[in-house]
C-alpha cells in the first residue's frame, strides 16, 4: 500500500504525478508556469485530467544560472501554500534536494518531498521524517545537482541503483519516515548516459521487486531524445512507449508532462495486465 497525503493507493493503481515548474528557464515549457496564474491554471487541468500528485520545482535540473536555497523557498513555498488552499486533498510534492527548502514547504502544506539528487543533502530525509510526508528516493550516480554526467561508467547500472536507493530507502524509515510514504526511482538521466538509462528501464521489474513503489520520471528526457533523435518537443511517443513499459514491469508512479496521453496508456496496460476492467465492453455481447 502507498500512502501520500490523504491518499491510498492499491499495489496495482498508477499513480500520475504532473509537473509544474515555478521556472524561468525550465528544459521543456521554457518558463511557461513561471508566473502564479498559469502555474495555477496549469494545476487546475493536471487534476481535472487525473493527475493525483501536481509536483512544484523551483530550480531547474539542469546547469543554469545560480538559484540561491532563498530563491527557491520564494518560488515554491507560496505557491505550494496556495494549491494546498484551493486543492485540499491534491497530494502536493516538492521537486528539491535542499533541506531548508523542504522544511519550508512542509509547513505550508505539502505531501512529499521528490529528492532527484540522490540524498546530497541528508537533512533533508530528517524533514521528512520530522513531518510525517513522503520522501522519493532516486539514483543519481553521485552526481552533485545541476550537474551533467561526464562519461560516467557503472560494472552494472541496476546494482548500484538497487545499493543507492534501497540504502536511501532504509535510512529514511529508520529516521522515522513512514515505510508507506517511500519510493525509489532509478533517475533517468541523472548520473546516467542514454545506455544506462535505457538498461535501467529494461531491468525496472527488479527495483519493483523489492516491494518499495517504483516512481519513474521519463517525460521527454534526454535519453528518449538520443535514442530516437528527437529535440524536446517531439519527445512524447517515445516518452509514452517507455511509460508503457514501466507500466508493464510494474512502475507505479509517473511523473510526467502530458497528462491525459499518460492517462490512457496507463490505463490501458492495466486493463491488458488484467488490474482494470475496460471502460466499456459491448462489442460481442450485444
Amino acid at each position: 500500500m502507498l500512502r501520500l497525503g490523504k491518499r491510498e493507493f492499491g499495489t496495482h493503481e498508477p499513480v500520475i504525478m504532473a509537473i509544474v515548474n515555478r521556472t524561468p528557464d525550465s528544459f521543456y515549457d521554457q518558463g511557461a508556469t513561471f508566473r502564479d496564474e498559469a502555474a495555477l491554471a496549469r494545476v487546475e487541468h493536471a487534476v481535472s485530467e487525473g493527475a493525483a500528485i501536481i509536483d512544484i520545482g523551483g530550480v531547474k535540473a539542469g546547469p543554469g544560472e545560480e538559484v540561491t536555497a532563498e530563491e527557491e523557498a520564494r518560488r515554491t513555498v507560496g505557491f505550494v501554500a496556495e494549491v494546498r488552499r484551493r486543492y485540499p486533498d491534491v497530494i502536493i510534492s516538492v521537486d528539491t534536494w535542499r533541506h531548508e527548502v523542504g522544511e519550508a514547504v512542509c509547513e505550508v502544506g505539502a505531501d512529499l518531498l521528490n529528492d532527484a539528487w540522490g540524498g546530497v543533502d541528508p537533512r533533508l530525509a530528517e524533514v521528512a521524517a520530522r513531518y510525517g510526508v513522503g520522501l522519493v528516493c532516486t539514483h543519481a550516480g553521485g552526481s552533485q545537482p545541476r550537474t551533467r554526467p561526464h562519461r560516467i561508467a557503472y560494472d552494472d547500472v541496476m546494482a548500484d541503483i538497487l545499493g543507492v536507493t534501497l540504502g536511501l530507502a532504509e535510512r529514511a524509515v529508520e529516521l522515522g519516515v513512514p515505510r508507506e510514504s517511500v519510493l525509489i526511482d532509478p533517475g533517468h538521466d541523472f548520473g546516467k548516459n542514454t545506455r544506462h538509462s535505457l538498461e535501467a528501464t529494461r531491468r525496472l521489474g527488479e527495483m519493483v521487486e523489492t516491494g518499495w513503489p517504483v516512481l519513474v520520471s521519463l517525460s521527454n528526457k534526454d535519453f528518449v531524445g538520443e535514442t530516437l533523435d528527437k529535440p524536446v518537443k517531439e519527445r512524447v511517443l517515445g516518452t509514452l512507449a517507455t511509460t508503457a513499459v514501466s507500466a508493464w514491469l510494474g512502475a507505479q508512479v509517473y511523473r510526467v508532462h502530458e497528462v491525459a496521453e499518460t492517462r490512457q496508456v496507463l490505463d490501458m496496460v492495466a486493463s491488458i495486465a488484467g488490474h482494470r476492467p475496460p471502460a466499456v465492453a459491448r462489442r460481442g455481447l450485444a
